[in-house]
C-alpha cells in the first residue's frame, strides 16, 4: 500500500470514530497543522510517527496498511463546514485554507477554499504538480503567473483554469483587505 492511502485510510478512520483532526493531534502528540498535512498526503510521515497515529486511532500500526472497504459513493456538506489546514506555511502570509471534499477519502479531486488577508511577508511563487481551477468568490486579487511582470486582476466570479507546473502566486489588489476563492487541485 502506498502512502497516499495510509493518508486516506488516517482520514477514514480519524471520521469513523467520529474524531476531529483537533482530537487526533492532541491524542497522537501532534500539532493540528501536521495531521491535517499528514492527512492530505502533505508530508511523509516516519515510522514513529504513524505509530504514534495508530496508538491514538486505537489500532496496531499495520491496520493503518490494510484496505478501506467502505469508500463511500458520495459525500454531502456545505461551504463552511471545510475543514481548516496550514499547508506551506500558509497562515505566515496572510492565507487559510479549508478543505471541503476531507470526507470523501478516496478522491481524485481537491477542492478548497482559500481565504486572503494583508500580510507583512509575501509569499514566493510556488508551483503543483497537479492542475488547478480557481473561482474568485469575493474581493480583489492579482494572480500572477511565471514573474512579476505577468499579472491579471481578478475580481468576484472569475475564473482561471491552470496546467500543472506553472510558477504562480496570489497578491491583494491595491486596497483590498480580505478576498475568498474557491481551489480545486486535480489528482490525475
Amino acid at each position: 500500500m502506498d502512502l497516499l492511502h495510509i493518508s486516506q485510510n488516517i482520514r477514514a478512520i480519524r471520521q469513523s470514530k467520529s474524531m476531529t483532526v483537533e482530537q487526533l493531534a492532541s491524542k497522537s502528540g501532534f500539532s493540528k497543522g501536521f495531521i491535517s498535512q499528514v492527512e492530505n498526503f502533505r508530508v511523509t510521515p516516519s515510522l514513529k510517527a504513524l505509530d504514534k497515529i495508530a496508538t491514538a486511532l486505537g489500532l496496531q500500526l499495520g491496520e493503518l496498511f490494510q484496505k478501506t472497504t467502505s469508500v463511500p459513493e458520495y459525500t454531502f456538506g456545505h461551504i463552511d463546514d471545510g475543514e481548516e489546514f496550514v499547508r506551506d506555511e500558509s497562515q505566515r502570509y496572510g492565507i487559510r485554507y479549508f478543505a471541503l471534499a476531507c470526507r470523501q477519502s478516496d478522491r481524485v479531486m481537491n477542492p478548497f477554499i482559500v481565504e486572503y488577508t494583508p500580510s507583512v511577508e509575501e509569499r514566493d511563487f510556488m508551483m503543483h504538480d497537479t492542475e488547478e481551477f480557481f473561482l474568485l468568490l469575493e474581493g480583489e486579487i492579482e494572480y500572477r503567473l511565471f514573474d512579476e511582470r505577468n499579472s491579471h486582476v481578478m475580481r468576484q466570479g472569475d475564473t482561471l483554469y491552470m496546467k500543472a507546473n506553472i510558477p504562480h502566486r496570489v497578491v491583494l489588489h491595491k486596497d483590498c483587505q480580505f478576498a475568498r476563492a474557491m481551489i480545486v487541485y486535480s489528482q490525475r
